[in-house]
C-alpha cells in the first residue's frame, strides 16, 4: 500500500504514434504492442482520408506505422506526404515482400519495411531501430535491398541505377512521354532525354521497351 501522501506517478510516455491499417484486428495488435513498448498517446486511423485528418489534427507523432494498401488510396502516397509534414519516423507495414514495393517504401521515406507476418519480436526490433534514429528491413526482404536498385544491362553486367532513373523508367513503363514524365518529375523533357540517354548506356542499349524488360526482370520497376 502506498503511505498517505505519496500521489502515483503515471506512467512516463516514451513517444505517440499512428497506426494507419484498415484491419480493426491487426491495428488494435499493433496498437496495443506499442502501448507495451512505451506509447503513450496512439492515434489510429482506417484510411488515407482518416490518417491526413488525424496527421493534421494531431501534428506530427514520434512514429507512424502505415499499410500500403488502404481502401480510399495509396499508402506510398501516404508515406510522402507525412515526410513532407515533418513526420521523421515512418516504419511500413505491408503483407508484399515484392522488391518494387520494398524499394518505392524507402525512396518514398520510410525507415523501416516490416511484413504483416513478422514475428512480434522483430516487429519490435524494426520500431527501436526507427525510435534510435535508424532504418529496419524485414529480414525477408533485407536481401533485396543490398542490392540495390541494380540492373543486368544486355551484357549480364549489372549496373546500379539512381532513384532518379529509377522513377523516371517506372514512368516510361507506365506508357508516358518525356514531357508527361517531365511534368510528373518537375524537369524539362531534355532533362529526361538526357536521363533515358544514361539509362541506355549503363544498360547497353538506347531502346525504351529493351530498357523497361531489363529493368523490370530485375524487380527494379513493376
Amino acid at each position: 500500500m502506498l503511505s498517505p501522501g505519496i500521489v502515483p506517478q503515471p506512467r512516463e510516455e516514451l513517444f505517440t504514434v499512428l497506426v494507419v491499417d484498415d484491419h480493426p484486428l491487426l491495428r488494435e495488435a499493433i496498437a496495443g504492442r506499442l502501448r507495451s513498448m512505451g506509447a503513450g498517446t496512439v492515434h489510429e486511423a482506417a484510411s488515407v482520408t482518416e490518417a491526413r485528418a488525424r496527421a493534421h489534427a494531431a501534428g506530427p507523432c514520434d512514429l507512424a506505422i502505415l499499410d500500403l494498401t488502404l481502401p480510399d488510396g495509396s499508402g506510398l502516397d501516404l508515406v510522402s506526404e507525412l515526410r513532407s509534414l515533418g513526420w521523421n519516423r515512418l516504419v511500413v507495414l505491408a503483407s508484399s515482400d515484392d522488391p518494387y514495393a520494398v524499394r518505392s517504401a524507402f525512396q518514398a521515406g520510410a525507415q523501416a519495411y516490416l511484413l504483416k507476418s513478422a514475428s512480434p519480436s522483430i516487429v519490435t526490433d524494426g520500431v527501436k531501430r526507427v525510435l534510435d534514429g535508424g532504418v529496419y528491413a524485414d529480414p525477408t526482404v533485407a536481401p533485396l535491398l543490398a542490392t540495390g536498385s541494380r540492373v543486368p544491362g544486355t551484357d549480364n553486367t549489372p549496373r546500379e541505377l539512381s532513384a532518379r532513373e529509377v522513377e523516371v523508367l517506372q514512368l516510361v513503363a507506365d506508357g508516358q512521354s518525356n514531357k508527361e514524365i517531365g511534368e510528373a518529375l518537375n524537369l524539362s523533357a531534355l532533362t529526361v532525354k538526357s536521363h533515358l540517354s544514361r539509362i541506355g548506356r549503363k544498360l547497353g542499349t538506347g531502346d525504351r521497351a529493351q530498357m523497361v524488360a531489363l529493368a523490370m526482370r530485375a524487380g527494379v520497376i513493376r
